[in-house]
């Protein structure tokens, strides 16, 4: 579910203690989900914010003294809006259960333990998403089936519905094919009526085994029929559709002037890639088009694999641009070797992007032909004109059957499969089967944890840098520090994909080690070069379990003679609020070293300002969900003026990152705070050249 993974959960938490809604929070945010949560206080606040503001999921608690169940199932009602309501209860048993669900409830769950919540929300967050996205698509296919429409009464493409042989719609080039005036005049005659005689029986079996829903031909030819007798060479083009909601079958009919053979011969040519001789884009498309179609019906399952050459563009500056048609036509022959006898398409998808479909294979043939690729790849030198090579693939792989019926998904899965084979070595493949997604992801898994520990060990991470500006005047240089994981051909891998990984697999303390060791290297060097910098770096929750990267602080900060205050350690709030006690000792640790602490994310939490008095840091960092829509968003504004102001009151500074356009830095300049930073002022990239005068 992408848009899960992508956007902020917008969250509504009817509970009568402001502590359980929060750990509720927390819950989601330490599984990976952004949240936006809202706690109405009553039913007024109640009205308001579900009137005034789009909520995706409600958790209500059965037994609220402050709201009951029943009020806020009836004000989510009210509203007409698709807003699932999960209740939420200590104990069940049946008549809780039917009380619940015959108000209205969407599921009734346990409190603890957490998984279980976690379990529910996410399901009925996904359940909201799913029927989201189906009236997008019904709207989308009301549009398309409108535009479709005028589209066919405007081609001149002679075009044609036929249900059990019968004519239904026509256009006017069609009419005109065959000599009609109107519709009318063909409504309901047969095909058949339009074929020459000695065509005429085996176009009735045709239409037989179109009718009994077998796949119609890409192209029949024959002998056409106009109303005053006049025969002509024809090709039919057939292809399964609906009209009016009814299943039934297109027809385009051309016109054939030319000669048969060269007519073939052309039509050969304009589904070809000249430069490898495979099938272009659009041929393939459509032969993955019938293959999900029929999978969709649970009628087969196929084989789907793109594959890219490693090192592409290495590759192309060792054997010169003016090669690359060369390298692509062998791997290209290469390819058709391997797929010969296997009743498979092989294409040129995209540029450097070669793609094979192979037709009524389960996992295992699609397994062994992804093995037959690379070693076909890999066994022998590759001849490019005058040079000889050796080249290696990466393959995403896709098994495609019921469970994945939709080419977008279908290629989305394999082009990402693509991506991870090349970015974790190449001369690998990543299959991706929805029946046995337990097995591929445990290989995922596997070989990031293996490339995560090479890049520890081989010094495979590197440090980016952004300018954070000061808008009280201070001229004095400061950046954030951003990891990156150096990837195949010189690509830079941000943690946002490697980082729960990492996490599962006890490997953050390891890179929080090595970010903070390298950002003191760094102002250590800054400083000899008579250029002090502060750095602002993250650390991970991981790092709060024990005075290890504390001690570790001091010691860096000892061994390059750097001043503690140059270091500003960022700890997210959210981790924060579930390991208050720790944070606490962290903070003091390394405040005896003069290092200082930032919190981020500020401000997403119920009540952020309630953490400060448990622990201080010395900046925030505003959440960056109020800096994104800040110019359109009065109550953004108002949030970010009075959480600097709250903040100022306490002495501690304010920073907004994510600064995107002029008219957000206008409205900062306003709110009070301290320090910004953005795209819109600098980029992050690896060197520290900004002019902070």
């Amino acid at each position: 579910m992408s848009k899960t993974q992508e956007a902020a959960l917008r969250l509504m938490i009817v509970d009568d203690s402001r502590e359980a809604a929060e750990a509720i929070v927390s819950t989601l945010r330490n599984a990976g989900i952004a949240v936006r949560p809202l706690r109405p206080a009553s039913e007024d606040e109640l009205a308001a914010m579900v009137a005034a503001q789009p909520v995706d999921v409600v958790v209500a608690q059965h037994d609220s003294a402050a709201l009951p169940l029943a009020s806020v199932l009836q004000q989510v009602s009210a509203t007409g809006k698709d807003m699932p309501v999960v209740a939420l209860a200590d104990a069940i048993d049946q008549a809780a259960y039917v009380e619940a669900m015959a108000m209205g409830a969407r599921a009734l769950t346990l409190r603890e333990p957490a998984s279980l919540l976690l379990t529910v929300i996410r399901n009925a967050w996904a359940d909201l998403e799913a029927r989201r996205a189906q009236r997008r698509l019904e709207a989308r296919l009301r549009e398309t089936e409108r535009r479709c429409d005028a589209l066919i009464d405007s081609s001149r493409d002679p075009i044609a519905y036929v249900h059990e042989g019968m004519h239904i719609r026509a256009n006017q080039a069609y009419l005109e094919m065959f000599g009609y005036d109107d519709f009318e005049d063909i409504e309901g005659m047969s095909l058949l009526d339009m074929v020459a005689p000695q065509h005429v029986e085996d176009f009735r079996q045709l239409l037989k085994s179109l009718a009994q829903g077998e796949a119609p031909p890409p192209r029949y030819e024959l002998q056409a029929r106009d109303i005053d007798g006049n025969v002509f060479p024809a090709a039919m083009e057939f292809v399964q559709a609906q009209y009016e909601g009814e299943p039934c079958v297109q027809v385009v009919i051309r016109r054939q002037e030319l000669d048969p053979e060269l007519a073939h011969e052309i039509e050969e040519l304009r589904q070809r890639d000249q430069a490898t001789g495979l099938y272009n884009r659009a041929t393939f498309l459509h032969a993955l088009e019938d293959a999900v179609d029929a999978s969709a019906q649970g009628n087969a399952q196929h084989g789907l694999l793109l594959l890219e050459p490693d090192h592409y563009h290495h590759l192309l500056a060792d054997i010169g641009l003016d090669s690359a048609d060369d390298l692509l036509a062998s791997a290209a022959a290469r390819l058709t070797a391997v797929a010969e006898g296997h009743n498979a398409v092989a294409a040129r998808f995209g540029d450097h992007t070669l793609a094979l479909l192979v037709r009524n294979t389960d996992h295992a043939g699609t397994e062994a032909m992804a093995n037959r690729v690379l070693e076909a790849f890999s066994a022998e030198l590759f001849e490019i004109g005058s040079r000889s090579s050796v080249i290696t693939a990466s393959i995403g792989a896709v098994q495609v059957g019921e469970k994945i019926a939709s080419v977008s998904q279908v290629l989305a899965k394999a082009t990402e499969g693509m991506a991870s084979a090349s970015g974790t070595g190449g001369n690998r493949f990543e299959l991706f089967d929805p029946s046995a997604v337990d097995r591929a992801e445990v290989e995922h898994i596997q070989a990031w944890v293996a490339r995560l520990r090479d890049a520890l060990d081989n010094e495979g991470f590197l440090l980016h840098y952004q300018p954070v500006i000061s808008l009280q005047g201070d001229t004095g240089a400061v950046y954030e520090a951003f990891l990156r994981l150096k990837g195949a051909d010189g690509e830079l891998i941000k943690p946002l994909s490697f980082l729960q990984i990492a996490e599962e697999h006890g490997l953050l303390w390891e890179i929080d080690r090595y970010v903070v060791g390298r950002a003191i290297a760094v102002i250590g060097e800054r400083i000899r070069a008579s250029k002090p910098t502060t750095l602002l770096v993250k650390v991970s929750q991981a790092s709060l379990a024990d005075d290890s990267l504390p001690r570790y602080i001091g010691e860096q900060l000892l061994e390059h003679g750097v001043p503690g205050e140059y270091l500003v350690v960022q700890l997210a709030e959210a981790k924060v609020f579930t390991h208050l006690k720790a944070a606490q000792e962290f903070a003091a640790a390394i405040a005896r070293q003069d290092s200082r602490i930032a919190l981020e994310n500020f401000g997403a939490g119920l009540d952020s300002f309630q953490l400060l008095a448990h622990l201080k840091p010395n900046m925030l960092k505003i959440d960056p969900g109020f800096i994104e829509d800040l110019t359109g968003n009065a109550e953004n504004q108002e949030r970010v003026r009075e959480m600097a102001g709250k903040a100022r009151e306490l002495g501690i500074q304010t920073m907004a990152d994510f600064v995107s356009d002029a008219a957000t830095m206008s409205v900062l300049f306003g709110t009070g705070v301290d320090y910004v930073s953005g795209n819109f002022l600098a980029p992050s990239g690896p060197d520290m050249g900004y002019d902070f005068d």
